[in-house]
């Protein structure tokens, strides 16, 4: 339980909030019982008991939002939680003061014209309630698939690199080459970037598994990639076993957790990629260049072989 949740608890047993029928955001472990949870990130889902990817249907009493890292996806979020309220009701969002809650709350009172809040264990709790100022424009169109970049492409705040082409993607797409074929995977594919890619340059695709395992980010891929050849999975490569075995498989594994670098999200993409290749499959991956990463590559694969190397990134390409 993060420090955020632990305050929003804090807020519910000391009587600031009384619990009633709610919906939440982004949830953890929820403060009270009858609390409907959306959670979007597939690991986070699969430990909580009861959940869905996304809510849909409103009218409720009280919602509780939990605050991210990103200024962008928490606006979409209270856009969200306020179209989720029956009128009068309350919307509570709790986030970390390393991740800007405060600067957070200064935008939400301004906007709904005032909250009332708490301070608990390196974190604030801040709440209003549903009257006649409505959420930014700005905020509301946040909440859907929006045209990003050049335009020609869809996405939302709460997929990785949302609104641009990451460089690391940039760069191993630059060296991909073009005889890849058979069926691929794009382990981690985000947006849709790389599985879009693939297959126009390489014709001797017959299918690609595009996997994420944030479920706005699967929303998004569908949406960029409309090839009949691919097929989009939410899914948690970690924990869960890929759809299917691979001649090929591109990679830009997640390397944080929160703020933090975890080399170990990438270790175990590596694995992952290891046990979803056919024979001789080939494994392309860009990743940070000071990542503990070549261990596992001669551990797992037959052979591997640096593509592209700049002050940055380091393209590979393993064989299985």
């Amino acid at each position: 339980m993060s420090q955020a949740t632990r305050a929003l608890a804090h807020a519910f047993d000391t009587g600031a909030l009384a619990a009633r029928r709610a919906f939440f955001l982004r949830a953890e472990d929820p403060p009270f019982a009858e609390i409907d949870a959306e959670q979007s990130f597939r690991p986070a889902y699969l430990r909580l008991a009861m959940a869905m990817p996304r809510l849909e249907t409103g009218g409720y009493e009280l919602g509780l939002i939990l605050l991210t890292k990103h200024k962008e996806e928490n606006f979409a979020n209270i856009a969200r939680g306020w179209d989720l309220l029956a009128p009068g009701g309350t919307l509570v969002c709790a986030g970390a003061n390393d991740d800007g809650a405060a600067s957070l709350e200064k935008h939400v009172g301004k906007a709904f014209g005032g909250v009332d809040s708490l301070s608990k264990f390196h974190s604030r709790v801040f709440w209003f309630a549903k009257a006649e100022r409505t959420p930014p424009e700005y905020w509301r169109s946040l909440t859907t698939l929006r045209p990003v970049g050049d335009g020609s492409w869809l996405s939302q705040p709460g997929v990785f690199s949302w609104d641009r082409i990451d460089d690391g993607s940039t760069l191993l797409a630059a060296h991909l080459p073009t005889d890849i074929e058979g069926r691929v995977a794009d382990f981690g594919c985000g947006w849709g970037f790389l599985t879009r890619h693939v297959l126009a340059s390489c014709p001797s695709v017959t299918a690609i598994d595009a996997i994420d395992a944030e479920h706005r980010a699967v929303e998004a891929a569908r949406a960029n990639v409309p090839d009949p050849r691919a097929t989009f999975h939410w899914l948690d490569l970690i924990k869960e076993a890929a759809p299917a075995t691979y001649d090929a498989i591109v990679c830009n594994p997640p390397f944080h957790a929160g703020r933090a670098a975890e080399p170990a999200l990438g270790q175990g993409f590596i694995a992952a990629a290891a046990r979803a290749l056919k024979p001789r499959g080939r494994f392309y991956m860009v990743a940070n260049r000071g990542l503990p990463y070549e261990p596992l590559l001669k551990t797992h694969f037959a052979s591997f072989e640096t593509l592209a190397d700049n002050s940055k990134f380091r393209v590979t390409c393993a064989v299985r």
